[in-house]
């Protein structure tokens, strides 16, 4: 995050302060999003379990879902819980898939909660484009942890989030205080 002041600037200061988000840019301008909803290297929650915990931001492995921060989060500590099988609707799940997806869930909250300790949490999956989902092709649980207050401004005037941890320390710590015998 870089911020400068209006004293920066030429002209005459505007009183307002400006908060640089370029990260953003890699979002909005599609970064990382498949170009059709095909499995394989081309869909990111395919390729990610090849990659290591570390590079992929893999919090936990199961035998058929995995948990992974979310890398354009809504707040600190955004989750997803993946099948690794490359699947669009929740209907098409196995039940051994909705089994593991329900338990990483549950378990993402209590590691989150030990961590970081928000006060709420939002839950959801978006089931198709039209839903919302960024990437409709491949489910994803989101587990959002919320505190008092997170909602500000910045989110409304400047289409920007301000996290207060980098993500690979994010991931760091919720994968060391993740349950050993749920780590696969």
């Amino acid at each position: 995050m870089v911020t400068e002041s209006a004293d920066d600037f030429a002209g005459v200061p505007d009183g307002f302060e400006r908060l640089w988000t370029p990260h953003r840019m890699a979002y909005l301008g599609g970064q990382d999003k498949p170009v059709d909803g095909a499995a394989g290297d081309g869909c990111p929650f395919c390729r990610i379990p090849s990659l290591s915990d570390e590079a992929g931001l893999i919090v936990a492995r199961g035998a058929v879902a995995y948990v992974v921060l979310n890398l354009y989060p809504y707040n600190s500590g955004h989750l997803l819980v993946c099948p690794y099988r490359h699947v669009a609707d929740y209907t098409e799940l196995t039940e051994p898939e909705v089994a593991e997806v329900a338990s990483l869930t549950r378990t993402a909250m209590q590691v989150v909660r030990a961590v970081s300790a928000p006060q709420g949490f939002n839950l959801g999956m978006n089931q198709g484009e039209v839903a919302g989902a960024g990437i409709a092709a491949h489910l994803h649980q989101h587990v959002v942890p919320r505190w008092g207050g997170d909602s500000n401004f910045l989110p409304i005037v400047a289409r920007s989030r301000a996290l207060p941890e980098l993500l690979s320390d994010t991931r760091t710590r919720l994968a060391a205080a993740w349950p050993t015998a749920s780590k696969g």
